[in-house]
């Protein structure tokens, strides 16, 4: 989303136009696509405020190879994410509902009851008041979800009543009335006349995006939590978007969805294509159609790159919502655009913790050593990549989109939650700044980060275990301490495991059995070995990082995976300058704790073994997941404190340096940015030192071809590896 005003001062407002031919309008029938049933109306109910209920559960996957379970269907075992999850449970069990009505009350004309909107932008003439209710209603259901506590269920339904109220009294005597009776909103429907006519931010902020959050919200209370009469609200509020935007042409759609910031709209299109699943209705389907952003969609249909310069989380979540179009329409431009979008972010313009953007905005591709200041990777940004990695997994199971995800909530996400208790705040973050000796910043009560923050928190366990649509196979995608109930094949899985500390999985089965391909994620980082035994019996079967290891067994209750993955510690370079490194150990990224504001600078090269691995210069500090390296403790990042720290250093290596024999000859580096070290030591482990010597006077023969040493500086070289005796074997 966006922030106010007075935090927005160094950006430049942007509005634009975009002209290009709008996609095929072709339709496919709502059964057909998800075989979701119609709603039954309530008899005796007026057709402005018709009462729905499902007369059968819809499918929410349509023809995904890969499905998700029901969340509450894996509940978290002890570990940091619990302890994390719990903070916001109390949250959300403490949080007056009556705080979270108040905008929508006194815009309806009703009563407040004296409560006061929770601040931030949640205020009472807030331009984006209501959109912290819509995350709130979502933080409430995914809880309920989770624990199945009595008091949250009477929470939602409470929200969810006085919900319905407004929307009855803004249709009975709102001043002005609404266009449609199914309007509902915390403001007048201004701003989103004013839209229409291309009025800019910040005369109006985002009045489709505080739609969507609402609408969000009142489906998770329906499809979490069973609530009726949330389906029949969220159903009314897709009548009245189809009421205004079906009647608007093409190009005039396409410029208001063009202009900054006033022209998010979140994942509309993502939660008007799952309404249209649930209540069968073309006009919902049509109604998504029209947050197409042709100039965008086509683009990253085209695979053309046009971020640079573009806001990140305004864009982000329509790519989630073009997937669920291709679901109900069968057309491949939005699955190419959604596919083309991710490789366009989730590489080259994602830093080391696993999220994107400077300032809010996309930049230029590989711009990652440029961009590095205090306000990097804004939290909504990587919350939604999150979901868009998760999506795409649904419809190519690649492992690939599952380490992105690992990477962005065992680093971003876990440590966007300050380790404090507090029932007044979220008490999470909104920027995190990847520049040196920046300090996280927490609280965010009524902003865009503080909503998805709410939500963060109690959905870690979402995407720990999917399924096969046939239910012949379960991923296994993330190591977390999980217990899984799959009902409909009898089975109880229970993972054990400390992750994201290094250690051993266990995965055992308490109940039930019988035949079951179990897919094993291999994560990227998993280069130290991936060993797996089944019952105390090692399995032969090849464990490549970045893929899936598949177990095909008729498995009986009892039965043991245990699953180790030693973690190395690696550096990760900078695409436009690989001097600047970050480092992790196996999925953590560590960071130096430092009071200085400029980067630090490391040298690891001359102290390295034959062995060459960074272990030989960090060294652990006695605490999990701590080390220590140029007088500097290293600690994970998702240790959510107010501590100053460098997630990224300076890598210094200027001359040829083998133990405590100095060539004196620069390390020089080709044109992708490796030095000469760099290349040497990438082919480590060295067998023994006339290993090491070939390998170097070899390499320094090339380096010599390629104009980078003189014949001089490459005897030089070689010289000093012949005489050095602190390179050995460790």
């Amino acid at each position: 989303m966006s922030q106010p005003p007075t935090r927005r001062g160094l950006l430049r407002l942007a509005a634009g136009t975009a002209a290009a031919v709008p996609l095929a309008q072709a339709i496919t029938p709502a059964h057909a696509a998800t075989g979701a049933a119609p709603l039954a109306r309530v008899a005796g109910a007026t057709p402005d405020r018709a009462a729905a209920v499902p007369s059968a559960a819809p499918s929410a996957a349509p023809a995904w190879p890969v499905q998700p379970f029901p969340l509450g269907q894996v509940a978290l075992g002890d570990g940091v994410f619990r302890r994390k999850r719990d903070l916001m449970l109390d949250y959300a069990r403490s949080y007056p509902a009556d705080r979270i009505l108040a905008v929508f009350r006194a815009n309806a004309g009703l009563d407040t009851r004296g409560a006061r909107p929770p601040g931030g932008w949640e205020t009472s003439d807030g331009n984006l008041r209501g959109h912290y209710g819509g995350h709130f209603l979502t933080l409430v259901a995914q809880a309920y979800a989770d624990t199945r506590e009595a008091a949250l269920k009477a929470k939602l339904d409470h929200l969810v009543t006085a919900l319905g109220e407004c929307q009855r009294a803004l249709a009975e005597q709102g001043s002005p009335r609404p266009s449609h009776p199914g309007y509902l909103a915390a403001y007048p429907e201004t701003q989103f006349v004013l839209l229409e006519s291309y009025t800019t931010y910040p005369t109006i902020w985002a009045p489709y995006y505080t739609c969507h959050k609402i609408m969000r919200g009142l489906l998770d209370a329906h499809t979490l939590a069973g609530n009726a009469q949330a389906l029949t609200i969220a159903s009314a509020m897709g009548d009245w978007v189809h009421s205004r935007l079906a009647r608007l042409p093409k190009t005039q759609l396409d410029r208001m969805w063009s202009i900054y910031i006033a022209g998010e709209y979140g994942g509309m299109n993502e939660v008007l294509a799952d309404l249209h699943a649930l209540t069968g209705r073309a006009e919902h389907l049509a109604a998504a159609r029209c947050f197409d952003n042709t100039a965008l969609l086509e683009a990253c249909a085209a695979d053309r790159d046009i971020l640079d310069g573009r806001h990140a989380n305004q864009h982000i979540p329509q790519f989630t919502g073009y997937l669920r179009l291709h679901d109900h329409t069968g057309q491949e431009e939005y699955a190419a655009a959604a596919r083309n979008f991710w490789g366009m972010v989730a590489g080259s313009r994602t830093y080391s913790l696993g999220g994107t953007g400077q300032g809010e905005m996309f930049r230029a591709r590989g711009a990652i050593a440029a961009t590095l200041d205090d306000k990097n990777a804004e939290t909504c940004a990587t919350y939604n990549m999150l979901k868009l990695s998760r999506q795409l997994f649904f419809h190519e199971p690649d492992a690939a989109y599952m380490d992105h995800y690992e990477r962005g909530l065992t680093n971003h996400i876990l440590a966007s939650r300050r380790d404090a208790p507090s029932t007044s705040s979220p008490e999470v973050t909104y920027f995190v700044g990847m520049g040196p000796g920046v300090v996280r910043e927490y609280g965010n009560t009524g902003t865009c980060c503080g909503g998805t923050g709410m939500e963060n928190h109690t959905k870690y366990q979402d995407s720990v275990y999917f399924r096969s649509a046939a239910g012949d196979t379960l991923y296994v995608n993330l190591y977390l301490a999980s217990t899984l109930r799959w009902p409909e094949k009898g089975l109880v899985i229970e993972q054990t495991g400390d992750y994201p500390a290094e250690g051993v999985r266990t995965l055992t089965f308490r109940e039930g059995g019988g035949p079951l391909d179990v897919r094993l994620r291999v994560p990227s980082w998993a280069t130290g070995g991936f060993t797996v035994t089944v019952n105390g019996v090692r399995q032969r079967a090849e464990a490549e990082p970045g893929s899936y290891l598949t177990l095909s067994r008729n498995w009986q209750r009892g039965d043991r995976i245990r699953v180790t993955a030693p973690y190395r510690l690696r550096v990760e370079r900078a695409l436009d300058d690989p001097t600047v490194q970050s480092l992790s150990y196996g999925p953590v990224l560590l960071v130096a704790r430092s009071q200085e504001t400029g980067f630090r600078t490391f040298s690891f090269y001359k102290d390295f073994t034959l062995r060459g691995d960074l272990a030989d210069v960090i060294a652990p500090e006695g605490r999990p997941l701590h080390f220590t390296t140029h007088g500097l403790t290293l600690a994970p990042f998702h240790l959510a404190d107010d501590a100053r720290y460098h997630a990224y250093f300076e890598r210094s290596e200027p001359v040829v340096v083998f133990g405590t024999a100095d060539s004196g000859v620069p390390n020089r580096a080709r044109g992708d940015g490796l030095t000469f070290l760099d290349v040497l030591w990438g082919q480590a482990p060295f067998a023994n030192s006339g290993r090491f010597v070939q390998a170097v006077r070899t390499l320094a023969g090339t380096w010599l071809a390629e104009g980078l040493f003189t014949r001089a500086e490459r005897d030089r070289v070689v010289a000093a590896a012949s005489r050095t005796r602190t390179v050995r074997r460790r």
